[in-house]
């Protein structure tokens, strides 16, 4: 009997790849938590398994103390020396329970027992997982759909199952009961009721897994994937870079007539895929990340927030912006830095409205009421080039600049502040100008639009009419034709053509005119 509870205990652990005095802790837990239901004790009570017997046997834990106040818990020193109960480092003793007690434990002990022994064995299973899988993330897996639980996809992945939540899927795939699935492993959740091993088909260790598996080079470590980012199932840039000169990297990835990079689009569902090569220089590699569009230059406005500025041709502009910016937007986020793109004619205007500001700061600063020329000069040699930059030192500011006293930065700022009233006031002017002109350009347009449909109604009515005098005749010759042919009146015909008829089918009893009848016949 022995026997046959010790193997069958070995067997489940190696069913469910758990170590047997994992297995033996939960009988004896599980034996402890039947034997306190049955007894309905207080008492703090332990079993223990003997592996050469195969028998449990059940006892109560209970502290040697001088006062006993709790007897369920504590024994007094006397009573322990009576029982001969050896007592351990922390001076507790193991009363054992009767053997005769333990045969009656019920049908309902034993299924709490039982009950225990699974909730262990299930928490022995969910912990060999967590330990499996928690060094794996990143990881590449093969698995096949099992089933659907709200919107999340349950993968088996053999020993365990995985789970595929809505917002790791790609918007471009749909799967079915029993269809294959490689992901990659993004996350192991120790606490999760249901599948522990988070998968995602979103994630770009992804794009870079199933690199490492279609290009040897990138496996090998010839080729080396820089940065990968990709929109799930519509776009992804991928940046790679070589370490041996004789090897092309874009063209390692993208294989003899596109084979390597072709079968990882199939297996994303047809994202395209865009192979960049890596730079240390950050202009050369922001030019190559926002390819396929080309790009005159690349300017860096702003280091510290990693800022720069692309120009590029009119033409260029959509295709280096893409898609609801998707480009540009893939790109910033292959190199790290912020992207503004701008076209030449935009540029150019840029420039010209900066050189017609500065212009317009000389003539202001220069036209400064009570200010001379030689006080202008220093303002410009200490960093005031303007009215604004003037109001914005205010009066500490001035007073730092060489030759600036606190009564001469009064009346500075007092003829900037008039300055800047001047411009408020003739800019004011100019927009109502802008405003009189446009009104005049919109009327004008809707005068035009006016003409243009009244002309085109006039076309219209002119067609039409030329249309009916031209259906007349031909309607004319139809009336002919059907009088010739002697069509007989139907019997449906009005009353009022009953006479005419009469009169048509009544003989003449007058004489016939033979000149009008020559008269017709020479017609």
């Amino acid at each position: 009997m022995s026997n046959e509870i010790f193997q069958a205990i070995e067997q489940v652990g190696r069913e469910k790849g758990i170590e047997v005095d994992i297995i033996i802790q939960a009988v004896e837990d599980a034996y402890a938590a039947a034997a306190k239901k049955y007894f309905r004790t207080k008492e703090d009570l332990g079993a223990r398994f003997d592996r050469d017997t195969g028998s449990l046997a059940v006892f109560a834990r209970k502290k040697i103390v001088d006062d006993v106040t709790n007897p369920d818990l504590e024994i007094s020193p006397n009573e322990a020396e009576e029982m001969t109960l050896p007592a351990n480092e922390e001076g507790i003793v193991e009363i054992p329970k009767p053997k005769e007690e333990l045969a009656q434990l019920g049908r309902i002990a034993a299924q709490a027992a039982k009950q225990i022994i699974f909730q262990k064995v299930r928490e022995a299973e969910r912990d060999n997982v967590y330990k499996e899988y928690i060094g794996r993330a990143g990881e590449l897996v093969n698995g096949v759909v099992k089933r659907f639980e709200r919107g999340s996809i349950i993968i088996d992945l053999g020993r365990t199952e995985g789970i595929l939540p809505k917002k790791e899927q790609s918007k471009a795939e749909r799967y079915s009961q029993g269809d294959r699935v490689r992901a990659v492993i993004v996350d192991v959740d120790r606490n999760a009721k249901g599948p522990q091993v988070i998968l995602s088909r979103t994630d770009e260790r992804l794009l870079i897994k199933l690199f490492e598996m279609e290009v040897p080079e990138i496996y090998d470590g010839t080729v080396q994937i820089e940065r990968a980012v990709h929109d799930p199932g519509d776009r992804a840039k991928v940046a790679v870079r070589s370490k041996d000169r004789d090897v092309d990297p874009v063209g390692a990835c993208v294989g003899m007539k596109g084979s390597r990079v072709q079968s990882i689009i199939r297996e994303l569902r047809g994202e395209k895929i865009d192979i960049v090569e890596f730079s240390d220089d950050v202009s050369t590699f922001v030019t190559n990340s926002l390819n396929p569009a080309k790009i005159n230059r690349v300017q860096i406005t702003d280091p510290e927030n990693k800022t720069l500025e692309v120009v590029v041709d009119d033409e260029q502009l959509s295709l280096a912006i893409g898609k609801k910016g998707q480009n540009v937007r893939l790109a910033s986020r292959l190199a790290g830095w912020k992207i503004d793109i701008k076209s030449e004619q935009e540029k150019k205007r840029e420039v010209q409205a900066e050189m017609e500001r500065m212009a317009r700061d000389a003539r202001e600063m220069a036209s400064l009421e009570g200010v001379s020329e030689k006080l202008v000069q220093k303002l410009q040699e200490g960093g005031v080039q303007s009215l604004d930059a003037i109001t914005a030192a205010g009066l500490d500011g001035l007073t730092n600049v060489p030759g600036v006293g606190p009564k001469t930065a009064e009346k500075i700022l007092a003829a900037a502040q008039a300055g800047l009233q001047v411009r408020a006031e003739r800019e004011e002017e100019e927009r109502i100008e802008a405003e009189r002109v446009a009104a005049e350009e919109a009327a004008r347009q809707a005068e035009e639009q006016a003409r243009l449909a009244e002309e085109a109604a006039a076309e219209e009515a002119a067609r039409q009419a030329a249309e009916s005098v031209a259906e007349a005749p031909a309607a004319g010759v139809e009336e002919d034709e059907a009088g010739e042919g002697g069509v007989e009146p139907s019997e449906s015909d009005d009353d009022a053509a009953s006479p005419a008829a009469e009169e048509a089918a009544t003989p003449h009893t007058e004489p016939i005119d033979n000149t009008a009848g020559e008269r017709r016949e020479g017609d």
